[in-house]
Parts: structure tokens; sequence; C-alpha cells
């Protein structure tokens, strides 16, 4: 049970974070979202392994690095998280979080940005905190902050950056039930996060000869 509140409460503080520094419409908004995320891996690594991303969790799952058993209630978890986070960040700001691209951005190019930095994200998790020739270091949730920080930076006005299902469906989720809002941008970042996800990980199991350990057992 420690490990699905852990991913609950990283998740939830992310996304408060995110809906809270958005609304303020801070130019410094990927710095805080990046600081963010290292802090919340660097407190629940040794807990649960720090995901707060269902791609992530499947990611790990698919390459060994995390057990199956733990993928569906981590998912669930952070998805509360998320959509807990998105209530609160409405009523201390009074706005919700919209998660969609760029009205001047097709579905195809934000899926694209979406697929290009999830990717990114993938290359780094893996190798700074799963690769045994890493193992030990003090320095991979900085290493995965400053990746969706630079990412943020990167794409913000395409696909809006989410790089994580839970973002993403969280708070369009809460718009949903509160709202009645579309929830019709959800694919988007579903494919672009899971299917790379997916891919990668594949990838770096096939080349890969050092089968590196698991985040947590």
């Amino acid at each position: 049970m420690k490990n699905y509140l852990t991913e609950a409460l990283g998740t939830f503080f992310l996304v408060l974070v995110i809906g809270l520094v958005v609304a303020s419409g801070s130019e410094f908004a990927p710095i805080a979202i990046g600081t963010a995320l290292m802090v919340m891996v660097y407190a629940g690594w040794h807990v649960s392994g720090g995901h707060y991303n269902p791609a992530v969790t499947l990611g790990l799952s698919i390459a060994g690095k995390s057990p199956w058993s733990q993928a569906i209630p981590y998912m669930i978890s952070q998805l509360i998280g998320a959509f807990l986070a998105s209530g609160i960040s409405y009523r201390l700001v009074g706005q919700n979080l919209i998660v969609s691209p760029a009205i001047t951005t097709s579905s195809l190019t934000a899926i694209v940005a979406e697929l290009l930095f999830t990717f990114a994200l993938v290359y780094v998790v893996l190798n700074t905190a799963c690769t045994k020739a890493t193992e030990g270091n003090s320095y991979y949730g900085l290493a995965i902050g400053l990746t969706v920080m630079a990412a943020a930076f990167a794409v913000w006005w395409i696909s809006w950056w989410a790089f994580n299902p839970a973002v993403a469906a969280g708070p369009q989720l809460f718009d949903l039930l509160m709202w009645g809002t579309s929830i019709s941008s959800i694919w988007v970042y579903l494919i672009g996060c899971f299917a790379w996800w997916s891919l990668a990980a594949l990838r770096y199991t096939m080349i890969n000869k050092d089968k590196g350990f698991k985040l947590f057992d």
C-alpha cells in the first residue's frame, strides 16, 4: 500500500505544481515543473521507484525493471493523484488546468512532439536509474527532472508538453466531471506517451546485455 500512496502523492504534487504555475502565466513554468519532478523522484525512489507516470510504469515493466503485478495499481494511483491535484489547483486559483495541443497544431504534429521527448525521457530514465553501470548514482533525479524541464521549454507551444498520460488524463477527467468538457484530445497523449515508452523499452531490453536491476522488489 505504501508504494501506491507514494505514487499518488508524487503525481499529486507534480500536477499541482503544473496547475498553479501554468495559472500564474510564468515563463519559467518548465523550471518549476522539472524541479518538482526531481524532488518527488528523490523523495519516493526508495519506496515505489518514483514513477509518477503511467507510461514510465509500463515501460519499466516491459524492460523488466518493475514487476508487472504493480503496473495497473500504480497507474490507478497516479491517475487518482493527478485528478485530485487538478481539483485542488482549481480551488486555489479558480482556473482549470487545460491540457490540449495548441489550436494551430495538428494532432500528428503534437503526437510527434510527444513521441520525441518521451523517448528522451525513456532514454534518461533507463540509463541513469536502471542500468548496472550507473547503479548507486546520486544524479538520476536531477537528470530526469532536467529532461522534462528542457522538453517543456522546447515544445510547450506545440503539444503542451505532457510526456505523461496522468498529467493529461487527470485534468481532462476533472473537467469532464465538473463541466462536461470534451476529452477528445486525450488520445494524442496516450499514443504519444505509451507507444514510445513501450517501443523504447523493448529496444532497451533487446540490445542491453546488462540486465541491470529492478527499481524495487
